[in-house]
């Protein structure tokens, strides 16, 4: 069975965005949580696994978008952020370098830019200008 995105600039928008307001919202959600309930400040592990789904479908997104843009320059930067995003939640689940908050919503910023980018000026109008290979 052959897996294929037919629109993965749009699965790209709404991976990033969804990804960029969970990373919002979370600092609110266990501020009321914890006024709410003392002693109970440790994030659940569900919540964290939403990080991982979400990283999970945006490198889909951005793999075929890869494959389908028309600018080199766009593929690298596509990569670059996810890789960015990647590392900086990985990070934020270990904990190795304490990173400032604003890495991660620049890393999903930039992904939501790159791919409504992509999809308006980097598009192929025929199906013979984009490669198999990318």
């Amino acid at each position: 069975m052959k897996l294929s995105i037919q629109k993965p600039d749009n699965l790209g928008i709404l991976a990033s965005g969804l990804c960029t307001a969970h990373c919002f919202a979370t600092p609110f959600l266990f501020i009321a949580h914890s006024c709410c309930t003392i002693g109970a400040s440790a994030t659940p592990s569900w919540w964290r696994w939403i990080d991982i789904f979400f990283l999970v479908v945006s490198f889909f997104a951005v793999y075929r978008s890869g494959q389908t843009t028309t600018k080199p320059v766009m593929k690298f930067a596509l990569w670059f952020f996810w890789a960015c995003l990647c590392i900086t939640i990985i990070n934020e689940n270990i904990q190795v370098v304490p990173l400032p908050e604003i890495s991660i919503y620049i890393a999903g910023f930039s992904l939501v830019l790159l791919h409504v980018y992509n999809l308006r000026y980097c598009q192929c109008k025929t199906d013979k200008c984009c490669t198999k290979d990318g």
